[in-house]
């Protein structure tokens, strides 16, 4: 069980919600670029328990790993579902970043209790009351809002150990983990939410960030990159729209929709900036109608860049999956059909499956193109820089045609992206969805643009 805000100990004054390890990647590229200003907040008393409370190590395992998963008791051997691949496939080798075992018990005997806490807080990489805050990124906490699909659940345990690397706190939320788990989630963080004085969201789509957001009183408020939902935020934001997601814009707003209305109006108006509160966008995507007051800063990936590569890079071709089947904006047999044609005419040989992909998706793709389906531990960004990747790198318009080249910059790989034929969208998709991912495949820089492969 994760902790609770409301125990003892300092106000965390930059609080970063996440639900993604996408976003969880572009808070850690802010934080990278703006570490001097977050440590120049950071004002934690010598002493003081620290953000994570005052039980001690003992029950501050959400905090620590990320919380206890309750469906791993129920996959074969509890496998962590990062790892857990479709038979027949391989994963790049990412090996997961072990925390310190904790001291043996037997070594902790005649140690009083409160330093007995200490030790093993330390043995688990967590700070003790009294040690010094690291130099940099010691002041930001990062409050994982818990999904329950296992690949991203999987993927954010990996992020949050790179994270609590870098001396940032992590604080894991169940906040999908049951009817009462919003509840106990909203009133757990609503002391330390009007006590933070800067707020970083990663999806400002979200009813949850929505809902967090009618609560703070802080005077910053940063969006980091959410992919390509981004630039239809900003978009929306200027021309005073309501929130809603590029693929979902055009329907008629369900029952649930108008019954958040006035939250999401809420949060519209906490977005805009004023003479009391500063808004910045924090992003690698192409960002044409600013609205006032916003300042709008690029991500260039540095951090990235900086933690992992230069990657091997060899011959032939990788291929980047795309969730636009799962979310009702492209035809299943369609999309089937041009990936084989795109494999066959650039000789890829690996898949690399967006998180969101349904199995039995990808099961068909592996049997029907003979491609190795991918399932990475980690962002795409990350992958590609680790390495080895192809030459080549190939993708349907999604967000990596922004990011993989600042990632990749300087490495002589070329990424490659293949328009989406408006005879593949679905009779449901939104009627802006071929402008939208028109624009996201015009608007991307260092690519190479592939007219939309021939269907048999």
């Amino acid at each position: 069980m994760s902790p609770r805000a409301g125990q003892s100990g300092p106000p965390a004054r930059t609080l970063a919600f996440v639900e993604s390890p996408v976003q969880l990647l572009n808070v850690l590229e802010w934080a990278h670029l703006h570490a001097g200003r977050i440590a120049a907040g950071a004002q934690e008393a010598p002493g003081a328990p620290d953000a994570e409370g005052a039980q001690g190590a003992e029950g501050a395992e959400g905090a620590g790993t990320g919380g206890a998963d309750p469906a791993a008791a129920a996959r074969p051997g509890g496998s962590d579902p990062a790892t857990a691949f479709l038979p027949g496939q391989a994963a790049v080798p990412v090996p997961a970043l072990p925390e310190p075992a904790p001291p043996a018990p037997a070594a902790l005997g005649a140690v009083p209790p409160q330093s007995r806490r200490a030790a093993v807080r330390r043995a688990l990489g967590r700070r003790a009351p009294g040690d010094r805050a690291p130099a940099a990124g010691a002041d930001l906490t990062v409050v994982v809002l818990a999904p329950t699909d296992p690949m991203t659940r999987g993927q954010l345990r990996r992020m949050a150990d790179l994270a609590r690397e870098d001396g940032h706190r992590v604080r894991w939320e169940e906040a999908r983990g049951g009817a009462s788990a919003p509840f106990q989630t909203i009133g757990g963080l609503a002391g330390v939410l009007r006590r933070a004085d800067r707020i970083v969201m990663g999806d400002p789509f979200s009813r949850y960030v929505q809902l967090l957001l009618t609560i703070t009183r802080a005077k910053d408020l940063v969006v980091v990159d959410d992919g390509t939902a981004t630039m239809e935020f900003v978009a929306q934001l200027a021309r005073g729209e309501r929130l809603v997601r590029w693929h979902r814009k055009g329907g008629r707003p369900g029952a649930r929709d108008l019954l958040f209305a006035p939250v999401s109006s809420s949060a519209r108006r906490r977005l805009t900036p004023n003479a009391r509160r500063r808004v910045e966008v924090f992003s690698s995507m192409p960002v044409s109608e600013i609205p006032d007051g916003v300042t709008v800063t690029a991500n260039g990936f540095a951090w990235t860049r900086a933690r992992f590569g230069p990657p091997t890079v060899t011959a032939g071709a990788d291929m980047v999956g795309t969730s636009l089947v799962e979310t009702g904006v492209v035809d299943g047999e369609r999309y089937l059909e041009a990936v084989r044609a795109l494999a066959k005419a650039h000789g890829a040989t690996r898949y690399f499956a967006h998180r969101r992909e349904h199995p039995d998706k990808l099961r068909r793709l592996a049997a029907e193109t003979g491609l190795e389906i991918v399932r990475p531990e980690l962002p795409l960004e990350l992958i590609a820089r680790r390495g080895p990747v192809g030459r080549t790198i190939l993708s349907f318009p999604s967000t990596v045609v922004h990011t993989l080249p600042l990632a990749l910059a300087g490495t002589g790989v070329r990424v490659a992206v293949c328009d989406i034929d408006p005879a593949w969208l679905t009779d449901t998709a939104s009627p802006r969805a071929q402008g939208f991912l028109s624009g996201v495949t015009g608007t991307a820089r260092d690519v190479h643009r592939l007219a939309a492969v021939s269907l048999a």
